[in-house]
C-alpha cells in the first residue's frame, strides 16, 4: 500500500532533485477522450513550496498537456527511482500553462535556465503526494542527455517555430485548442480586423 501526504516533504524534494527523467500525465474530460503521458528530461522541474512546482515545456510534435490542463487542469507527476532504493512518488495537482509574453511569465520565467525551443511553463498546484515501494522496477543507469531536441530547436528561428507551434501545437488530438492555439487564433483575428479597419 502506498502512503499517502498532503504536501512535498523534504526527502521528497531531495528525491526528486535526484531523478533524471519524470513522466507527466493528463487526460481531457471527453468520454472517449485520450489519456497522454510525456517524459521529460533536462533540469528543467523547479519546486517553489511544498505545494507548487513548475516545469519548463519544450517544443515537440504534440502538445496534449497543455489542451488537457485547458479542459480540467488536472495533472499527475510520476518520478521512479532506477538507481538506489526503490520508490515511486506521484504528486497529483491542477495545473495552468503560462505563455510567453504574458506578466506570469516574466515573473516565473526567472527561475528556469531557458532552453532553446522552450515554448510554455506548466505551473501546478499540489494537492495530494503519494509514494509507493517500486520493487518491480529495473534498474537502469543514466549515460547523459540527449540533446537532439535543442539542436533541432537552435538552428531555427523564432518565426519558425512559431510555424511549426502552429502547426503541431495548436490542437490536441481530441480536438482541443491550446492555448498557444488560442493565442495564434487571437492574433489571427486581431490582424484581420485590423486590416478590414484599414481598408474601410
Amino acid at each position: 500500500m502506498g502512503t499517502v501526504y498532503s504536501s512535498i516533504l523534504p526527502n521528497h524534494v531531495e528525491f526528486i532533485r535526484k531523478q533524471r527523467i519524470f513522466f507527466v500525465g493528463t487526460a481531457p474530460l471527453l468520454e472517449d477522450g485520450h489519456v497522454n503521458i510525456s517524459p521529460k528530461g533536462h533540469d528543467v522541474m523547479q519546486i517553489f513550496s511544498p505545494t507548487e512546482v513548475a516545469y519548463l515545456d519544450l517544443t515537440g510534435s504534440g502538445n496534449e498537456t497543455s489542451a488537457h490542463l485547458k479542459d480540467n487542469g488536472r495533472i499527475t507527476f510520476m518520478f521512479i527511482a532506477f538507481e538506489g532504493p526503490p520508490m515511486i512518488l506521484r504528486l497529483y495537482g491542477k495545473g495552468k500553462v503560462i505563455l510567453p509574453g504574458t506578466p506570469e511569465w516574466d515573473d516565473m520565467s526567472k527561475h528556469f535556465d531557458i532552453l532553446p525551443g522552450t515554448r510554455q511553463i506548466i505551473h501546478v498546484e499540489i494537492e495530494t503526494v503519494k509514494t509507493s515501494c517500486g520493487f518491480s522496477v529495473p534498474f537502469y543507469s543514466y549515460n547523459g542527455e540527449r540533446d537532439t531536441l535543442q539542436q533541432w530547436a537552435a538552428n531555427k528561428s523564432e518565426e519558425d517555430l512559431e510555424e511549426y507551434r502552429k502547426k503541431k501545437n495548436s490542437i490536441s488530438m481530441d480536438g482541443i485548442v491550446t492555448p498557444i492555439g488560442d493565442r495564434i487564433t487571437k492574433k489571427f483575428l486581431l490582424n484581420y480586423h485590423e486590416n478590414n479597419y484599414l481598408q474601410d
